[in-house]
């Protein structure tokens, strides 16, 4: 219990975008990842109920930002804020990606693929 209390009061002091991607899908929901800095020096992630998440385009669901597979924009600007202390703000800007993705090979394709390689 003592340990609880003690990680309640540290305050994040600092905020850390972290994406997984160089770019947004089209079509799909594209997690945007944010850590924050504790006073303690550690870093806890933080979701939508400790941030306030705004984008130029999209809508976003807790920290997924859904991008239509209709938009017709380069990039998306993000604006990410600490409920706690709406001071506290990250900016950022993320591009879409413009190309589409390739078709996935079926499991037939994969297996005589393979199949071929060893004959």
């Amino acid at each position: 219990m003592l340990c609880s209390f003690f990680a309640k009061a540290q305050k994040v002091e600092k905020i850390y975008v972290n994406l997984y991607t160089d770019s947004l899908k089209k079509g799909t929901f594209n997690y945007i990842n944010i850590d924050g800095e504790l006073s303690n020096g550690k870093f806890l992630p933080l979701d939508s109920t400790q941030l306030i998440f705004w984008a130029s385009s999209g809508n976003f669901s807790g920290n997924s930002l859904w991008i239509d597979k209709d938009i017709d924009v380069q990039k998306v600007d993000v604006k990410v804020s600490l409920r706690d202390n709406p001071a506290l703000v990250k900016e950022f800007s993320i591009y879409i990606k413009q190309q589409p993705d390739p078709e996935l090979k079926t499991i037939d394709e994969i297996m005589n693929k393979s199949k071929s390689k060893k004959g």
